[in-house]
């Protein structure tokens, strides 16, 4: 499960002794991941805020021919190599691997080239999708594995509180500041070791339940003739607002309201297609698919009890379930053939039309492939679903008008809100509509 392989790709080493730096693919998701792992003793933390710099020392050892995440994720390592304490065989960059279509399956070998370059031999890059175990966390594997499910699933829900409050706050950066302190109370309750697994559950339930009385404390003024605007796209250009040219916010300056697409999408993602492979291995009824089906259960039963304290914040923003995304994008892009984000894309898309949303905007890095497919589907997507706006934009680290697009864009958007025939349900804490 991880090969933990330095920069010259020759020997396995351990974490033990070293920093390890994770990507911030999402800043609370790499707060989350990282306190996971010090649970078990490795030291992580989440690479330094990305920059001009970051996309200066990218740029340097890349072509041009790699898409934005690939340039972002490097040039935050080496930010990480920049800094005075930096000392090579003390350091570790956590970098995983993947099947598929999309690039990010070759970040890691490219990370090791890279580093192999520069004289950085002793740099390790892990990669926990391989052959070779976790080394010096073996024996801890599966609490390490519950407690990051369950602070990326905390790390979703206080995104979701954050972009559902902040446009309606009265105080310009309240609703920033209650998501920053919860993150921080989530940080202390998945670092803490040797905690038995039901007693973290309960203080992370305790802490999330703080966090959701604290959003609901921040001064705001809710209207329903804010339009919802679902966002879907790339996973790391989408919930990594340096990389996407900070559009969320873009869309609430523009009036609007987001609904993201989270990283939990993912993690049943894969677990599905975890399960097919077994069936197409003729290993339907075995321990494995015994295996695969536990860890699936255990995990909707963590996220279930981690969510139970916002049911009522959430009411008309709930998930739909994995199924239910893939089988919208079927008569689009068949998930049976079609892999990666590019159905889920498509998918959750539509389940934004029956959520009520009033546009949809898909974010992806520039020459992305699931970006490009998906761009191709949507027009078609739109006309069968009351023709609700659809837009890509895709990013490349370079200076974007998106205000101009944006604009227009919005202007479609309250035009479809005003004759669009599936309307919004709403928490109880909006005003009734006049």
């Amino acid at each position: 499960m991880g090969d933990n392989r330095a920069g010259n790709g020759g020997s396995k080493q351990s974490l033990t002794g070293r920093t390890l730096y994770v990507p911030q693919m999402s800043h609370g998701g790499a707060v989350a991941f990282a306190a996971s792992f010090r649970s078990v003793g490795i030291n992580a933390w989440p690479c330094p805020d990305s920059d001009d710099r970051t996309l200066e020392l990218g740029g340097k050892y890349t072509s041009g021919e790699e898409c934005l995440p690939a340039r972002v994720t490097l040039g935050d390592f080496l930010k990480v190599v920049e800094q005075p304490d930096f000392v090579p065989h003390k350091t570790a960059f956590f970098m995983p691997t993947a099947d598929g279509p999309c690039r990010f399956g070759q970040y890691a070998t490219y990370v090791r080239k890279v580093l192999r370059d520069i004289g950085l031999e002793d740099v390790i890059v892990f990669s926990p999708t391989s052959q070779d175990g976790y080394q010096g966390v073996a024996e801890q594997v599966n609490e390490l594995m519950r407690t990051t499910f369950r602070g990326l699933t905390c790390a979703d829900i206080l995104r979701k509180m954050l972009h559902k409050t902040r446009p309606y706050e009265v105080n310009k950066g309240d609703t920033d500041k209650a998501h920053a302190q919860a993150l921080a109370e989530v940080e202390k309750a998945l670092e803490e070791p040797g905690v038995p697994t039901e007693k973290r559950m309960k203080r992370l339930i305790s802490v999330m339940t703080e966090a959701r009385d604290n959003f609901r404390k921040v001064p705001a003024e809710y209207s329903r003739k804010r339009p919802l605007i679902g966002v879907v796209g790339e996973i790391f250009c989408r919930l990594t607002p340096f990389t996407n040219d900070y559009l969320i916010r873009k869309i609430e300056h523009f009036g609007g309201e987001c609904s993201l697409a989270h990283i939990g999408e993912w993690i049943w993602y894969t677990n599905c297609e975890q399960q097919k492979h077994l069936c197409y291995a003729g290993k339907r009824f075995s321990v494995e698919m015994l295996g695969v089906k536990i860890k699936n259960w255990v995990q909707q039963r963590d996220e279930h009890r981690l969510c139970e304290p916002f049911k009522e914040d959430f009411r008309g923003y709930e998930e739909p379930h994995i199924h239910q995304i893939l089988e919208y994008s079927d008569c689009y892009l068949p998930h049976n053939g079609v892999l990666g984000e590019m159905t889920l894309s498509v998918g959750k898309a539509i389940s934004h039309y029956y959520m009520g949303c009033d546009g949809v905007v898909d974010i992806s890095p520039f020459t992305c492939m699931n970006g490009i497919v998906t761009e191709a589907i949507y027009p078609t997507l739109s006309a069968d679903h009351e023709s609700i706006p659809v837009r890509n934009f895709f990013f490349d680290g370079t200076q974007y008008d998106a205000e101009r697009d944006l604009g227009i864009f919005m202007e479609l958007v309250r035009t479809y809100q005003s004759r669009k025939k599936i309307k919004r349900v709403y928490p109880f804490y909006f005003p009734s509509e006049s």
